[in-house]
């Protein structure tokens, strides 16, 4: 029945934007090339150094989602100190978010440390406009101060950062190589690069973009980030907001073993920021951090933040046997697991090791969805099996499912729920979709038609959880709001021994967790309140939530979970 909805036009504009190829259009458009070495600076070359300012914004300045902000760690920040610290007079990085520092606070270090260049950096579209304000302000101490953005938002959107008056230049890609080479730039040591930089050109007003930075091809010739810039231990020894993605110990370190991701994930901006080619350090070169962060700084656990870890499985467990033939083994995570990697003896290496959680990538419950619209190859069975093996051997298991994806009808969403509910993970975290900048699924959004708010324009608000981007004839925005949240809380806290396994996880009690799915509940409410939407929509929503929450209370009684089946009317299917 479901295929019988999607008509034959809808299927003709899933065919012309999904490419079942994989042919990955963004990252051909990058034009990608692989770069052996960083461009020689000839120190003999430099009269002066420069004084450079690492600069993370005050996110809390422009959001007022605090369940979408993120426990950012500035790994980044000190990857690029690490390499201009030769070429530099003096360094030092300053994280106005996790300080929460005013505007005049960051004022005054500004001024205190009078640098040449200031290098910031931004997460996401939707926290762009702290970056604006940030070179407004430091325009505002020094018109001479040169400013240069680097990151997701500045690599996604080059064109219209640099609008800003106050932003000098956008580092777009991987800012290792091309960061260094800049800064020997403006001390007269060598040539601007060639590519991965944006600017607006003085002599003729023009806006150039040199387009995507070549992509690092040796990973191994990065040094260790220049942790010494910050407390480290003020990072390490605390987490933002309970979740189960804590790490299993602390103090903590984040490493990434590898860049890129070649998987077809229609919905995924990696093959435009970090990119298709799958590159990995070799084993020692990450143990050798690994040993290096144990003895400088006591980590006692790991959160590897690839972007697909497993990508090459002989690679992942030579990785893993290092480790623990060097004495290496400790808790760590896998935050982003290709679940259709796994195998039982990495599974066992992967708990020999340490790893007591990962989080794994389901998405949808649905064949058409999965194979035709988010390009994903994932085998449910085979799933299942992994999933129920690695909790076998005592690893915590959260999967990631994803509702409303245009064209997705309201059955399939409850299939994927269904699946969410019967796969038997420890915490299923359920998402709305959201279609990123340049990625197909965006395309597909946009030519469906299916696209409330644009999460790509300027004024885009944070949405990451409560959703109200993407619209259907089957389902209102409001309906995946109430069914996303009244949904998760369902399927993972019925189950008192479940409910309880988590709060363990997240090192909080069960009344602590009971307030978190208060909170989850009523900003779910309070999002559908605030829009500029019907009474019967939000009547639709009210019947969801009085539906999910009957529903879990025959569960509580029966002890048999089973899913929630209504329609976006309060019907039952």
């Amino acid at each position: 029945m479901t295929d019988q909805k999607i008509t034959k036009v809808t299927k003709e504009i899933i065919n012309k934007v999904i490419d079942k190829k994989g042919r990955r259009k963004y990252f051909a458009k990058l034009n990608p090339k692989l770069q052996e070495n960083a461009v020689f600076i000839d120190p003999n070359l430099i009269k002066k150094k420069s004084r450079v300012l690492f600069l993370m914004p005050n996110f809390n300045w422009i959001d007022e989602d605090v369940n979408a902000l993120w426990d950012l760690f500035p790994w980044n920040l000190c990857q690029l100190a690490s390499m201009v610290e030769d070429i530099c007079e003096d360094i030092k990085i300053i994280d106005a978010y996790k300080e929460n520092l005013s505007k005049e606070d960051v004022t005054r270090l500004i001024e205190e440390f009078n640098p040449d260049i200031i290098g910031l950096t931004v997460l996401m579209d939707q926290y762009h406009k702290a970056a604006h304000i940030t070179t407004k302000l430091i325009k505002s101490i020094s018109k001479d101060i040169i400013t240069i953005l680097g990151g997701v938002y500045a690599t996604s959107n080059s064109d219209y950062a640099i609008e800003d008056e106050a932003l000098d230049y956008v580092i777009l890609g991987e800012g290792e190589f091309t960061f260094r080479q800049f800064v020997g730039y403006t001390l007269g040591a060598c040539e601007l690069p060639e590519r991965g930089i944006c600017f607006k050109n003085k002599e003729t007003g023009k806006i150039e973009n040199k387009g995507h930075s070549a992509f690092i091809k040796n990973l191994d010739l990065l040094p260790k980030p220049a942790y010494h810039l910050i407390d480290f231990l003020s990072y390490s020894n605390q987490w933002m907001r309970k979740s189960v993605d804590q790490p299993g110990g602390f103090p903590y370190a984040r490493i990434i073993t590898s860049r890129g991701c070649p998987e077809k994930c229609s919905f995924c901006q990696v093959p435009s920021l970090q990119g298709s080619y799958f590159r990995a350090r070799t084993p020692d070169h990450v143990c050798d951090e690994i040993e290096w962060l144990k003895n400088t700084y006591g980590v006692k656990s790991i959160i590897f933040d690839d972007d697909n870890m497993f990508t090459n499985e002989k690679r992942s467990k030579l990785l893993l046997k290092r480790m623990i033939e060097r004495g290496l083994n400790m808790p760590w995570t896998s935050l982003a697991t290709a679940v259709f990697r796994l195998d039982e003896e990495l599974i066992d290496l992967m708990v020999e090791s340490g790893c007591d959680y990962i989080d794994v990538a389901i998405e949808s419950g649905t064949n058409r969805v999965k194979e035709e619209i988010i390009l994903k190859p994932l085998d449910f069975d085979h799933a299942k099996k992994m999933i129920k093996y690695a909790r076998k051997k005592g690893i915590y298991v959260a999967a990631n499912f994803i509702i409303g994806f245009p064209t997705e009808t309201w059955d399939e969403i409850l299939q994927t729920l269904k699946l969410a509910d019967e796969i038997d993970v420890d915490y299923a975290k359920i998402f709305n979709a959201i279609p990123l900048r340049n990625t197909e699924m965006y395309d597909l959004a946009q030519m469906t038609n299916s696209i409330i708010m644009d999460t790509t324009h300027k004024n885009a608000k944070s949405v990451w959880t409560v959703g109200g981007v993407i619209k259907s004839d089957e389902w209102t925005a409001d309906d995946l709001t109430i069914l996303r949240a009244y949904e998760w809380d369902r399927i993972n806290f019925t189950d008192k021994n479940k409910l309880k396994k988590t709060a363990d996880r997240m090192q909080i009690s069960v009344e602590e967790l009971n307030k978190i799915r208060k909170k989850t509940l009523n900003n779910a409410i309070k999002a559908i309140t605030n829009r500029n939407t019907s009474s019967a929509s939000v009547k639709k929503a009210a019947d969801i939530m009085k539906v999910s929450s009957e529903k879990s209370s025959n569960e509580k009684s029966s002890n048999s979970p089973s899913p929630l089946l209504v329609g976006p009317q309060g019907a039952a299917n």
